[in-house]
């Protein structure tokens, strides 16, 4: 499978909305009859899986990742076929794009994006025959107190989310055990039942913004740390929206002593790399939750090394895609990789001598 340059990645990039449009116009006109269902809605929704087909395929044609995109496909099978659309729909659009790209770019660009095409439709037909599932979001150990609160978490009842916390902190346990051990797999739990169409986008939505209010009780009722005269700056990279993750890292840094500047979810390269001129910290945490935003990660910390130089800050990663591919931080440039909060600053203290 041959790699696009630079020039054959820009006319890739300059084609998906187009592509995209091409494709969904194909779709319908095919299968107008099953999409009716879903109304207008379902037009929109379309189009935003095939955008999301071209965004995990640019990983393969510019890294040589097609796994990650193997793994999204099946995922993304799981979530169609919970809503009555035939998975060979999947495998119909990969082709349409192939021709949509096989005539818009030339000929060796266009044979390598219908190789890479080629190759992800083939894996992914053979997961599905052998009955190979995407792989779970990330390995997890809930404890007993999970259940209950991703009970209460689905019902909207925040009093009782908050009392199975204060019970485990009651209990001795501190907030970064309970976000990784109770929180964590409850949303992933809930994330998977909304694959399957058992739970509304409404509901999963919900359950984020009370675990997040509930992990900022949390925080507040934890021993106040001595400092160590350590500052971390974390972001969700461009793109990412998911930033929960990255919030328990916060915790876990926190906790430990370190100065922490948390930015949150899908933030600017140009924002993270003023922020990290302005405050100079001496470690930079960056969220990838999928393969197709390394590019992104990428591009920050090639910025980070042009402004600072030999001083710049170390840089780890993290994120769903990260766990799943922990030889991604090297091709990105980063310094070291973590799976979880609590790796995350054993990598911090080690990559800057706490």
């Amino acid at each position: 499978m041959k790699l696009l340059g630079s020039e054959g990645l820009q006319r890739f990039r300059l084609l998906q909305i187009e592509a995209v449009n091409a494709v969904t116009e194909r779709l319908y006109a095919t299968h107008g009859s099953i999409y009716e269902q879903f109304g207008s809605r379902g037009r929109t929704a379309c189009s935003e899986d095939l955008a999301f087909h071209l965004q995990f395929l640019q990983p393969v044609l510019e890294f040589g990742l097609l796994q990650p995109m193997v793994d999204y496909l099946c995922w993304l099978s799981g979530v169609l076929a919970a809503r009555a659309i035939p998975v060979d729909h999947i495998a119909q659009s990969l082709d349409l794009f192939g021709e949509f790209f096989a005539e818009h770019m030339d000929a060796a660009d266009g044979g390598s994006v219908i190789g890479a095409l080629h190759a992800a439709r083939t894996q992914f037909l053979n997961a599905e025959i052998e009955g190979n599932t995407a792989p779970p979001l990330a390995p997890v150990d809930p404890w007993p107190e999970a259940t209950p609160f991703e009970v209460a978490l689905l019902a909207g009842c925040q009093r009782e989310a908050l009392a199975v916390v204060h019970r485990c902190i009651d209990s001795g346990h501190s907030l970064v055990d309970i976000e990784l051990h109770v929180i964590q797999p409850s949303l992933y739990h809930i994330g998977e039942e909304w694959q399957t169409n058992r739970v509304s986008v409404a509901k999963e939505h919900m359950a984020t913004a009370l675990a997040l209010s509930i992990m900022t009780v949390g925080l507040l009722r934890s021993p106040p740390p001595a400092a160590i005269d350590r500052r971390v700056l974390l972001a969700c990279v461009a793109g990412n929206h998911h930033a929960v993750g990255l919030r328990m890292v916060a915790d876990a840094f926190q906790l430990t002593g370190w100065d922490v500047q948390y930015l949150g979810a899908d933030v600017p390269t140009v924002a993270i790399i003023r922020q990290a001129a302005e405050w100079t910290p001496h470690l930079i945490g960056l969220s990838v939750a999928f393969a197709h935003q390394l590019p992104v990660a990428k591009a920050v910390i090639a910025q980070l090394a042009e402004r600072f130089g030999s001083a710049r800050p170390a840089v780890i990663i993290g994120g769903l895609a990260i766990n799943r591919f922990s030889r991604l931080a090297d091709m990105v440039g980063a310094d070291d990789f973590s799976a979880d909060a609590v790796a995350a600053v054993d990598t911090a203290a080690r990559l800057v001598g706490v």
